[in-house]
């Protein structure tokens, strides 16, 4: 079969094995994993999502695909994770939801945010779409909330393609889900609800089993090389990545901060490495409050570490593929042009 069939129920049960939960989903995007959580959890019209400003825009938009409102909280300036206190701040009697996003591939803050949450009743689900593998004190990520969304679009941490998948402990969660990403069927011809066309095609799940076998290396030569550019890069103004303790880091990116202090600016700096044969990438340019689309509902969000940080960010090649030599060279030439 080319979808639904054995390879896609050989995955989920891997994948969710690896990520030390229960239940596993396949599903074919990130998106699609956040979206049918979100609607399995019944969020809607009049309901508030917390969501971080500074992150993918899927974070938030599948929270509008749902009807709800997405609130942008802020970040921590030394993790660009979910800030506790901006988090804090914006809790409401609305709100329904915390999406907190493991961003670069580190976790966030994930005590307090389950904390916070429990003590309102409010939902937490985790986006570790940059994060397969990531540990928070000794644990996956992606099995901490009501639900953990992963994507494994190519340029993450392990591809099948296109696909993503969701985690829970939850049974009941697990089965309502199933059944949105399957244009609401029970069983063959039988809707129950309006669903959608989410399914990970067998194709897809044949090619995350041959990758899931491959994770633990590609991410620890991820790390090899963080760890290599931490040893090497030294340079005025340029800020590198921060590691949480307890926390495993598994550098879907490796983002440094170009600040005031360095002789180029950040956009200065790409071109100059780009002159050098270095390709770089800016993860996020603009944060998730001041996109035109989110005006509206962004209109009292106050996020000025966002804002800092869309400014500053660069990051840097980090994928397995880059070679002893390459990061050798990438190092000496940010030391060198910066």
């Amino acid at each position: 079969m080319l979808a639904q069939g054995p390879k896609v129920e050989e995955f989920e049960h891997s994948f969710t094995k690896y990520c030390d939960s229960t239940h596993g989903i396949g599903v074919n995007s990130g998106t699609a994993a956040l979206h049918a959580s979100l609607l399995a959890l019944g969020i809607g019209s009049g309901d508030e999502v917390i969501v971080p400003a500074f992150t993918f825009f899927a974070t938030a938009s599948s929270v509008c695909m749902c009807g709800a409102k997405p609130v942008f909280a802020d970040v921590d300036e030394d993790t660009f994770n979910l800030s506790i206190d901006s988090l804090e701040e914006n809790l409401s009697q609305k709100t329904r939801a915390v999406i907190g996003v493991h961003l670069f591939g580190q976790s966030f803050a994930i005590r307090p945010v389950a904390e916070i949450c429990g003590e309102r009743g409010i939902h937490f689900i985790e986006d570790a779409a940059q994060a397969h593998g990531a540990m928070y004190h000794g644990k996956k990520v992606g099995s901490f909330g009501v639900a953990g969304c992963f994507s494994f679009y190519p340029t993450k941490n392990m591809t099948t393609g296109e696909g993503g998948m969701v985690t829970t402990h939850d049974a009941d969660l697990a089965a309502v889900i199933r059944r949105y990403i399957n244009h609401g069927q029970t069983e063959k011809y039988l809707h129950t609800c309006i669903g959608y066309n989410f399914r990970l095609t067998d194709i897809g799940a044949a090619i995350g089993l041959a990758q899931l076998k491959k994770l633990d290396a590609f991410n620890k030569r991820r790390q090899q090389t963080a760890t290599y550019y931490d040893d090497h890069i030294r340079c005025p103004g340029i800020i590198l990545p921060e590691v949480t303790e307890g926390v495993e880091h598994v550098y879907h990116q490796y983002v440094i901060r170009v600040t005031d202090e360095c002789r180029l600016t950040r956009d200065q700096l790409v071109i100059a490495l780009r002159e050098k044969g270095i390709g770089t990438a800016v993860h996020y340019p603009i944060p998730l409050h001041r996109q035109p689309v989110f005006e509206e509902c962004a209109k009292k969000s106050r996020c000025p570490v966002s804002d800092k940080l869309a400014a500053e960010v660069l990051s840097l090649p980090v994928h397995p593929l880059v070679t002893d030599t390459e990061r050798k060279y990438i190092a000496e030439s940010v030391n060198e042009v910066a």
